[in-house]
Order: structure tokens, then C-alpha cells, then sequence
């Protein structure tokens, strides 16, 4: 029997979030980020639990984020500039966006 995510520890859902997440050639992501799903996180954040606050739907944890420029929408000049260099993210599927970080080496 599967188990329902409602029924999964806050230790099983993280667990399961960075199974999921990988990395990926930001061209890849291109369809995501035409449709306006693609969503930025910065460096400064833990992708991980950016996705889990998103799956959560704590919708005051994220707006905070987003006030303070940590996450937002990709923008077109960000796209246009990973997409030159040739740029590797972290991504992580939180249905219907794709968060990404993009790897520094």
C-alpha cells in the first residue's frame, strides 16, 4: 500500500524532495521557463527546504522570500545568461514549477 505524503514524517518528505532533486543542464529547462514556471532560488537559501516550504504551501515563508529578492521567477536576462554559459542547476519538481539554482563551482 503507498503511503499518502500527508502521512510522511517532515523527515520522510525532505528525504524524498532531495531524491528528486538532480542536476541538470539549464537548457533542458528551457520549456519550464517559457511557460513561466521556472523559479529561482539563491545561494543563500537551501534548495531543499524551499521545496518543501513551496509543497507545504506556506505561502508567508515564501512571500518573505520573494520580498527579499531569494526567490523569484527567472528572469529573462538570468535565462539569456545560463543559457550562453552553458549554465548546470540543481532542480527540484514542485508540480507546476521547477525550482533551480544554479551550481557554483
Amino acid at each position: 500500500m503507498k503511503k499518502n505524503i500527508d502521512d510522511e514524517t517532515p523527515a520522510e518528505v525532505l528525504a524524498k524532495i532531495n531524491r528528486e532533486t538532480s542536476k541538470i543542464a539549464w537548457t533542458e529547462l528551457l520549456p519550464f521557463f517559457a511557460t513561466g514556471m521556472a523559479v529561482y532560488v539563491s545561494h543563500k537559501l537551501d534548495l531543499i527546504q524551499v521545496a518543501r516550504v513551496l509543497s507545504d504551501d506556506d505561502k508567508q515563508q515564501f512571500e518573505e522570500w520573494v520580498k527579499s529578492g531569494l526567490v523569484a521567477n527567472v528572469s529573462d536576462e538570468q535565462a539569456a545568461a545560463w543559457h550562453e554559459s552553458k549554465v548546470v542547476v540543481w532542480a527540484v519538481v514542485i508540480k507546476p514549477w521547477v525550482l533551480v539554482q544554479p551550481i557554483v563551482a
